[in-house]
């Protein structure tokens, strides 16, 4: 207790140190509560009434990551595989991807994914996997095509590492790299226009300075040759615009850089100060738009319920700060400034309970928008201070966090917006992803009399609404390249203490049975082609497990991801087995259990 004492003592008078300062300085300093609130969360990391006490929610590394890849620009046929999933997809913008998932650039076509302080840019013909995204690292997978990187910062801790057929590469410094791989994966051109690049794999240890560039070539013994630079083409010249458009873009004074998709906030709306809520944004909407309504929920793991906007701009204000209410018209806050933005599936509160509904057996969910200082409550597992993290930006002072996260039941919380704002639709419209405006229920006072807030609609989600759009014929592709990919015996960074890898030492001995993504096509198929292996730095994590193993694992719980333990168990063969964590805060009435699906039974046919 003495210890606790003393630090929060020291926090106050860090506090009052600060407060003399902001007297002695002309410029506008609004977040002297947030450097509390940090100094407090950095030296008492267990700060919080709402924590759990069970030992697997103080593990911070079970944490979602507060990183997602956003599919921020598309042109041309682009495809999309769900890790978990067999069936291809149409890329949707806007659409977060994370670990295991898998995009594919047709001929003629470009995409673009935002990833923090990250842009990844797929050119013509590319095939590319996102092997392992979190907080620290982002390692891809291309098996063919171009590919082009711009890392604007890389924080101490930070990995970005491109595997390839022919070595993996791990970019050193911030910069932009262009990586070339052939469609046979017999040769990979390497250019570095900016920064620095290590190529490692079958006895390479060798850097690339800026200005150079090299073509490698082999698997098990790589050959490195310097070439030219390679003149600057098309796909070049869009990758700078796309460069400079976020270099220069002005809401970056408003809204941290390494939040996915400010930048397209300049071209279809405009900033105004307000004084109760400082920089407001305010979109190009009709009257009557109201946020969350315009778009709709996709299941994507390891958040489960996650919302997909329709408009360009439709990112960064729904996964990240506030909306607000303010005359007719509705603004949406971005906070205070962070260095690392803490992405969030949907900042709303959703709506049920047993008189929630439109008729017998027709039961609604539903869901609001949070105001300024309302609390985001996860409806997935997470630990340690990640409750604080990720409401960070948005509890103005230490108090109202204390007592916002220390609720112990959801419904003695006044929502500001839950009766002008709500937005309903029927539980199969919600489970299928089916566009909400199309879907969307009028409610009657009566009804939202009825309505109760709970952690998260209990409904599970149907293979359509982990995809991002329509399915589509596979593409030109070999089998998923982590099917056969293994960690290579690349060398290791001297002087790192770590030891090269290799697929005996590191593979199961009994390897797990095949989720549907990894099952091989039949003969004939264009997937059936034997992949070249992909040469990697770092091990890459387990696939998880398939999306129809976890959704009957969810019948218990339905609506709720699991947990990572029971993610685990499926991907060693074995049952997913209970949730450990309990429900934060706990739903206000029993949840039904969801009935597993089965075949109807044949019918007899009458003799004649």
């Amino acid at each position: 207790m003495h210890w606790i004492l003393s630090k929060l003592g020291g926090a106050a008078r860090f506090a009052r140190e600060r407060g003399r300062m902001q007297e002695q300085v002309t410029t506008r300093i609004r977040f002297s509560p947030w450097v509390v609130l940090v100094m407090i969360c950095m030296i008492w990391p267990g700060w919080s009434g709402a924590q759990d006490n069970t030992a697997s929610n103080q593990n911070t590394s079970d944490n979602p990551p507060s990183r997602v890849a956003r599919l921020s620009y598309l042109k041309g046929n682009v495809s999309f595989l769900r890790a978990g999933l067999s069936q291809w997809s149409q890329a949707a913008l806007n659409f977060p991807a994370t670990t295991g998932d898998r995009v594919y650039a047709d001929k003629g076509a470009r995409a673009e994914l935002e990833v923090g302080p990250f842009a990844v840019r797929l050119g013509s013909t590319t095939d590319l996997t996102v092997t392992n995204l979190n907080d620290q690292i982002m390692q891809l997978g291309l098996e063919q095509g171009t590919l082009r990187l711009s890392i604007y910062r890389l924080d101490n801790g930070d990995s970005v590492e491109v595997d390839t057929p022919n070595g993996a590469l791990t970019v050193l410094d911030p910069g932009s790299y262009r990586v070339d791989t052939d469609a046979d994966g017999n040769a990979t051109v390497v250019t570095v226009n900016r920064g620095r690049l290590e190529i490692t794999g079958g006895g390479v240890d060798q850097t690339l300075e800026a200005g150079t560039a090299a073509r490698l070539t082999g698997s098990d013994s790589i050959q490195v040759e310097s070439i030219p630079i390679p003149l600057p083409d098309s796909f070049d010249a869009w990758s700078e615009e796309r460069d400079r458009r976020l270099r220069d873009s002005g809401s970056a004074k408003y809204v941290s850089s390494s939040t996915p998709g400010f930048e397209d906030l300049d071209e279809y709306g405009h900033w105004t100060e307000v004084v109760d809520y400082g920089p407001v944004w305010y979109p190009p909407v009709a009257v009557g738009w109201v946020p969350y309504r315009f778009g709709h929920w996709a299941w994507v793991d390891p958040w489960g319920w996650s919302w997909v906007e329709d408009e360009p701009w439709g990112f960064c204000p729904f996964h990240f700060g506030r909306w607000v209410f303010i005359g007719a018209a509705w603004g949406w806050i971005p906070g205070p400034m962070v260095v690392a933005p803490v992405y969030a599936p949907g900042l709303v509160a959703f709506l049920g309970g047993p008189g929630f509904s439109i008729g017998v057996g027709i039961g609604l969910v539903g869901w609001f928008p949070l105001g300024p200082r309302e609390p985001f409550f996860p409806w997935y597992h997470y630990g340690g201070n990640y409750l604080n993290v990720v409401n960070i930006t948005n509890i103005r002072n230490v108090t109202n966090i204390t007592n916002i996260t220390n609720v112990t039941n959801i419904n003695n919380i006044h929502y500001q917006y839950q009766n002008i704002a709500t937005t309903a639709v029927p539980k199969n419209a919600f489970s299928s992803g089916q566009p909400v405006a199309r879907q969307m229920v009028h409610l009657t006072p009566q009804q939202l009399a009825k309505a109760q807030v709970i952690p998260h609609p209990a409904v599970n989600p149907s293979p359509r609404a982990a995809a991002p759009g329509k399915p589509v014929a596979a593409p030109p592709v070999r089998s998923h390249p982590l099917v056969a990919n293994r960690a290579s015996q690349a060398a290791m960074r001297p002087g790192s203490g770590a030891k090269p890898t290799s697929p005996e030492a590191t593979g199961p001995k009994t390897p797990p049975r095949a989720s549907a993504a990894q099952r091989v096509p039949p003969p004939g198929h264009p997937m059936t082609t034997s992949p070249p292996r992909l040469i990697t730095r770092a091990t890459p994590p387990p696939l998880p497990p398939s999306f129809n193993s976890t959704r009957e694992a969810m019948v218990e719980h339905p609506g709720r991801p699991l947990e990572p333990p029971q993610l685990d168990n499926l991907r060693a063969g074995r049952p997913a087995g209970p949730m450990i964590d309990p429900e934060s805060p706990p739903h206000p009435f029993p949840v039904v259990r969801e009935r597993p699906m089965r075949r109807p039974p044949p019918v007899a046919k009458h003799p004649r």
